[in-house]
């Protein structure tokens, strides 16, 4: 299922029928630019980067779970046809850039990924002078722009709308608790400016060399910092595979018990599920695609091909029928029309493609209650809503 949504002042009934019901529906889009490109008699040319051939079976089973997803998205766009070639990139960016190259060669009117970061923005350089527009899983927005878009979730993402959220709950005083590494300084700099947007205010910062032995040496001062600027929540960058079990923890011990002080997690805290269980973590508050059509699509998926589906192949089901619902209605696939203001609505809920190349997505505010995950405020199903 998929639909190009309508403006957000539009009644969506009909849309959220055809998203509960995984059907396909395309609705009017708020703009496309441009007439459409030449459709083959084969259907639309796409090209599909996956990273198998690397000799990583980790690849191979992202590379299997990718292609399926794109495959179930086609099967459901009944009568748009779709011209789905893939082209191996074996995790490397020079590959990569030389599949991105064959595919336009081959005449595909957009590529569909490749995966990781290094590899997307080699495939864009790779085709910039064609004007074929990369749609890439990559969530990291140093590589969008120009041909190049993003299609993973954000840490901007996350940040404002956790930190919106907060400031409408009582806890506008923020302090920011990050790793020092490359991702724990951009999701500071994404928390701060997302509390900055909902209106809240950062009274401290405090970060830790990203080790067991730096953490340890470093929670009590950033503990004392909490206490004494008067914070009311602590906006954490670490995630669950990191340092998250040793920080909270750690934090609790030191006089910052999340029972005090409204935690909150710019990563998954759900992912691995055993995290649910760590103590440190009870009550905090976390990001998650809409649960309802991400269950919808697990189930689906599992029907279809026997095994669970890999998260990241949500976001390959979605960009193939973001642009089958194009191409049903006479649209091509240039900047102006796949970022059309009204966005998209699909398994993973509504997002939209910016003009700068990141994209805005539609999140539930989950909580960690005895364990389970709780959504405590609801995905909007189209921008202009409370968590927007």
């Amino acid at each position: 299922m998929f639909t190009l949504l309508r403006p957000a002042r539009k009644p969506l009934a009909l849309a959220l029928a055809a998203l509960s019901a995984l059907m396909l529906a395309a609705c009017e889009p708020v703009s496309t630019a441009g007439g459409g490109a030449p459709v083959s008699t084969k259907g639309v040319e796409v090209a599909l980067l996956v990273p198998s051939g690397s000799g990583d079976a980790s690849d191979e089973l992202l590379a299997r779970s990718i292609e399926n997803a794109a495959r179930m998205a086609i099967s459901d766009l009944g009568a748009v046809k779709i011209d789905l070639r893939v082209y191996p990139t074996a995790a490397n960016p020079a590959q990569a850039a030389s599949a991105a190259q064959q595919a336009v060669a081959d005449g595909a009117k957009v590529i569909v990924g490749p995966l990781r970061a290094e590899e997307a923005n080699a495939a864009g350089v790779a085709v910039a002078a064609s004007g074929v527009n990369v749609l890439s899983f990559s969530n990291n927005p140093a590589i969008a722009g120009g041909n190049v878009f993003v299609l993973g979730a954000t840490f901007e993402n996350s940040a404002r709308r956790l930190a919106s959220y907060a400031q409408r709950n009582g806890k506008s005083r923020v302090m920011i608790v990050s790793d020092q590494n490359t991702a724990g300084e951009a999701g500071r700099a994404a928390i701060g400016r997302g509390v900055a947007a909902a209106g809240g205010t950062v009274v401290a910062q405090g970060s830790y060399e990203f080790s067991q032995n730096g953490i340890v040496a470093a929670i009590p001062g950033i503990a004392e910092q909490a206490k004494s600027s008067g914070a009311q929540a602590v906006f954490l960058t670490a995630d669950a595979a990191g340092a998250l079990p040793l920080v909270s923890q750690l934090l609790s011990e030191n006089g910052v018990s999340p029972s005090v002080y409204q935690y909150i997690g710019l990563t998954r805290w759900d992912i691995p599920a055993a995290t649910l269980a760590l103590p440190g973590v009870q009550g905090g508050w976390f990001a998650i695609p809409d649960p309802a059509l991400y269950a919808q699509y697990q189930s689906r998926y599992a029907a279809a091909f026997g095994e669970p589906p890999h998260p990241v192949s949500a976001i390959a089901y979605d960009a193939l029928a973001a642009i089958g619902a194009l191409a049903n209605k006479g649209a091509g696939f240039d900047r102006a029309a796949l970022t059309q203001g009204a966005g998209f609505a699909g398994v993973n809920g509504v997002f939209r493609l910016l003009p700068d190349g990141t994209n805005e997505r539609g999140l539930a505010v989950a909580q960690i209650q005895s364990g389970a995950v709780v959504v405590v405020d609801p995905a909007p199903r189209s921008f202009g809503g409370a968590g927007f």
